[in-house]
């Protein structure tokens, strides 16, 4: 028999949202630091990762993308990052944002950052069975029009894994205003890509974040979206759409200060039938896997293990997979469950 804790750490799980960068061990980024000659503010994890609110880990997040330059950087990182997400919390799919901004200011090409990505990838889907997409996200720091030349490059350089663009980080005027890249939307659904964007995460977002998304963007899902539990209308719009909101417990704790339990807003966005997928966001910075994501996060937000499946297989409902896969993961978590229910105390 195994506890309900256990029982939550070994369920099959996908994840939607992790940045790529974040996925590395902290031994990983110091080593890497060093190999390039990139100064830490310092090299003890315990100090690193220490932040006062979102805009403080997103200093620390820049770091991240700035020890990654050399083709085995982002293969290593790519491998290693699979192999820990399968023993931490039982990792059978994921996908991935990459900022391609970032690295562009390094002068690199979005190929010399994508392919070394999914070569890692697809080495670790070789030994671990865990299949992956890659979402090129829009840095909202830079302009609107340098969204629009990153989606251009995702349209002239095709890679098969690159199934959606995204947005994340914050605007230089430390807002979301996801519609400032509406264009860049419109190019990318014109070509097939799918859609998502970091919304209605921060203290100073509104519930309206959700609504553009979905009505100017046109995502198909949504990350965080906390705040939508404020608006009835925007909740009933997203139930309506069947929206898969990827959320990240841990992450919540440090970026906006709350306290995991039943009174939380990823509850409240389950008590209001909105359809939640786990993720970890940036594992790394917020010294969280997978595996604590349920095994604490659901568990203290009093998720029983009827909901807690049900979450694994939104995971897989929000994915940008074609069906196929699906189905061949859905047969996967369904056979795990019963095992796993059997052993439950």
């Amino acid at each position: 028999m195994i506890s309900y804790p256990d029982y939550l750490q070994l369920l099959p799980k996908t994840e939607l949202h992790c940045h790529f960068a974040s996925t590395m061990s902290a031994q990983l980024f110091v080593e890497l630091a060093r190999k390039h000659g990139v100064t830490l503010p310092t090299e003890d994890p315990d100090v690193l990762f220490d932040f006062t609110d979102l805009r403080d880990f997103l200093v620390a997040f820049r770091y991240a993308h700035d020890v990654l330059r050399d083709p085995e950087d982002f293969e290593r990182v790519a491998y290693e990052g699979v192999r820990s997400a399968v023993a931490d919390g039982n990792l059978r799919y994921r996908e991935y944002a990459v900022n391609p901004q970032y690295f562009f200011s390094r002068g690199l090409t979005y190929r010399q950052v994508i392919d070394p990505i999914v070569a890692g990838l697809r080495a670790a889907e070789a030994d671990f069975g865990v299949g992956f997409g890659i979402v090129a996200a829009i840095n909202r720091r830079e302009s609107a029009d340098s969204a629009i030349a990153m989606v251009e490059q995702v349209i002239a350089h095709a890679v098969p894994e690159v199934v959606a663009i995204g947005q994340d980080d914050l605007t230089p005027e430390d807002t979301e205003d996801p519609t400032r890249f509406a264009a860049a939307y419109e190019l990318a659904a014109r070509h097939g890509l799918k859609r998502t964007a970091h919304v209605a995460e921060t203290p100073f977002a509104t519930p309206d974040a959700v609504r553009e998304a979905l009505e100017v963007l046109g995502c198909e899902r949504l990350d965080h979206g906390y705040r939508i539990v404020d608006d009835p209308a925007v909740v009933a719009l997203a139930r309506e759409r069947d929206v898969v909101f990827t959320v990240t417990p841990v992450s919540t704790t440090i970026c906006s200060r709350w306290t995991l339990d039943e009174g939380h807003r990823i509850r409240s966005m389950i008590d209001a039938g909105l359809r939640v997928a786990v993720s970890t966001d940036d594992a790394m910075f917020f010294r969280t896997d997978l595996g604590r994501e349920y095994r604490e996060g659901l568990a203290a937000m009093g998720v029983d293990a009827a909901t807690a499946k049900q979450i694994a297989l939104n995971g897989i409902d929000g994915a940008f997979c074609d069906e196929a896969q699906k189905a061949r993961l859905r047969a996967d978590f369904r056979a795990q469950f019963l095992a796993l229910d059997a052993l439950l105390a």
